[in-house]
């Protein structure tokens, strides 16, 4: 079956447009206003500069050179645009021939030949001396459905973990349990009861500046290896990771490979040395060993290890990616990493690149979650637990399921309430640019309506439920010329448009771009329930609809599939 997407329009224009390339004209191609009636548009303004060319002028030629075909229907010049409009058959044809494949139908026809990559997404990277707070389910969202997505695509995507077991935060929760624990056992989730005691050391370190050094003596002793000390941090850090891993299973999360810093930073440290003795790096009049980086790279000099000998984050940074590399032998390493680490990986990247280690590496970074309450400060004991709001959301969501079908069992009540709930949090961290900061509104997020994933899993829900009532098995073999209203129209050109927006969100790794798409079609879908009834007497007409919300459905499912969204049935 002949793919119509932005790609096959851009070939045929390029027939007429020899000035250009394929790639450049589908970059200008652009989606219409909705009151255009055409699935794309292209600007002829810089074929005008080329051509030297009025651009109204060129658009009226090219509507007389680009011929209509079976799958393009109509080419109409409107001032300095040329508006093309792809044949709606062809759309739902695809979608229902293709179902699941339908958002990589060009990968499937073109068995991936080339552009398969083979990428290493490092997420969520959690410090062991705290739990992981709301912040984290931002981070690890972003990083499950990236995965998501770039499997989806085709590519060989390894998903790992990094555990920063060591260092200096780690010591400070070390010592607030070693002075005030008592030997206690947890008594709440075990990562909590960790945190608590790096909120304990942040309270007493106000009152006695002598707590900071005893936190480095700790940290000496570690690395010394003190067995008194290692026994302390393998029982603390047992306990930080039982409390992540209770996480990750609530949010359906694995590791192809889990790394821990106490397991790098002696290699890093060899990478360093060996860095020193071939001057890429300097050694202070302390003894520390730092880099220079502001002739080369317009970066502040980074210290790589104290004076005293010790290692910081960028230690074992360094041997990691050599090590993601051996393991991988990866195309791209992706870092989801929040934005306060910016500069972080300016450094990074910068020292990677001074000792010869050219592989492409990126950072994704994003902005912070606040609550209404406020931003939250793990030291200060703001933070909020992530289980405690997906908990909290999930009773909200549960109120909402017994409000609206009290008669369905307790159990049944339940699982779709976890089911809404997941779906309430992960689509409202999804639906922004990663990029930005935003306030997460719990009581918004469960919405039925709005722009909330429970709306998307309602629409999804909706339609199961009238072709359940129909009863017609739906095919492809219709009578086409039914679908004429404006908003079977309007909704079968948002179809269109899906492919597009998946590869631009793979190209971009702006998953919001899937999120967003969705929130849209199914305002679109919901325009069109509420003026054409789909189940009537007219058997023909109702089995024309049928193919047409089937193939919103379809779409639907990918999407959410890929934000890593469950849908019901039933809501």
């Amino acid at each position: 079956m002949k793919f119509i997407d932005k790609k096959t329009i851009a070939e045929i224009l390029v027939e007429h447009l020899s000035d250009l390339r394929t790639e450049e004209i589908e970059a200008l191609l652009e989606i219409p206003p909705s009151e255009i009636d055409f699935t794309y548009a292209f600007p002829c303004f810089k074929i005008a500069k080329l051509k030297k060319k009025s651009p109204d002028i060129i658009a009226k030629e090219l509507e007389n050179e680009v011929k209509h075909t079976k799958f393009l229907v109509d080419v109409e010049a409107i001032g300095p645009y040329l508006n093309l409009k792809i044949n709606p058959k062809y759309i739902l044809d695809c979608i229902f021939e293709y179902k699941d494949d339908y958002g990589r139908i060009r990968d499937v026809i073109e068995k991936r030949k080339k552009g398969k990559l083979r990428i290493v997404i490092e997420y969520p990277s959690p410090n062991t001396n705290k739990p992981l707070h709301f912040g984290h389910i931002r981070n690890i969202l972003l990083g499950k459905s990236l995965s998501n997505l770039l499997e989806y695509k085709g590519h060989d995507v390894f998903q790992v973990n990094l555990y920063n077991n060591r260092g200096i935060h780690i010591c400070k929760s070390m010592l607030a349990y070693k002075k005030w624990g008592n030997n206690k056992e947890p008594d709440k989730k075990s990562d909590h009861f960790v945190g608590d005691f790096y909120v304990k050391y942040s309270e007493m370190a106000k009152k006695d500046e002598h707590l900071e050094e005893e936190a480095y003596k700790i940290l000496r002793s570690w690395e010394s290896g003190d067995e008194e000390t290692l026994n302390l941090w393998k029982k603390m850090n047992n306990w930080a990771i039982e409390g992540f891993k209770d996480t990750f299973k609530k949010l359906d999360i694995s590791f192809d490979k889990e790394y821990f810093e106490s397991d790098l930073y002696l290699k890093g440290k060899e990478i360093i040395l060996e860095g020193l003795r071939n001057n890429k790096f300097e050694k202070a009049e302390d003894g520390a060993i730092f880099v220079r980086l502001k002739e080369r790279y317009n970066l502040p000099d980074k210290f790589l290890i104290r004076s005293d000998g010790t290692s910081i984050y960028i230690t074992q940074d360094i041997y990691l990616a050599y090590k993601k590399k051996e393991d991988y032998n990866y195309d791209r390493s992706i870092y989801v990493v929040a934005d306060e680490q910016n500069q972080h990986f300016k450094w990074l990247f910068a020292i990677l690149d001074l000792l010869g280690f050219k592989e492409d590496n990126y950072h994704l970074s994003y902005g912070m979650i606040s609550l209404p309450s406020g931003k939250m400060k793990s030291r200060e004991g703001t933070v909020v637990d992530g289980d405690d709001v997906i908990e909290e959301v999930e009773n909200l969501a549960l109120i909402e399921v017994n409000k609206r079908y009290p008669n369905i069992s307790e159990s049944e009540k339940l699982r779709r309430a976890k089911i809404i709930g997941l779906a309430a949090v992960k689509f409202y961290i999804l639906k922004y640019s990663a990029t930005k900061g935003f306030v997460f509104k719990p009581d918004e997020s469960i919405s039925f309506e709005g722009e909330t994933g429970p709306y998307i899993q309602y629409c999804y829900a909706r339609i199961a439920s009238i072709i359940l009532k129909s009863g017609i098995e739906i095919s492809n073999d219709i009578n086409w010329d039914l679908l004429n209203h404006e908003h079977e129209l309007f909704l079968m050109k948002q179809l269109a448009y899906f492919p597009e927006f998946i590869d631009s969100a793979e190209k971009t790794y702006n998953i919001h771009l899937i999120a967003q798409y969705l929130l849209t079609l199914c305002q679109v879908f919901n325009s069109f329930y509420s003026s054409c009834q789909v189940i009537s007497d007219n058997r023909e007409l109702e089995k024309a609809r049928l193919l047409l919300i089937k193939c919103v459905q379809i779409v639907i499912k990918i999407g959410l599939n890929i934000l890593g969204i469950e849908t019901l049935d039933k809501m």
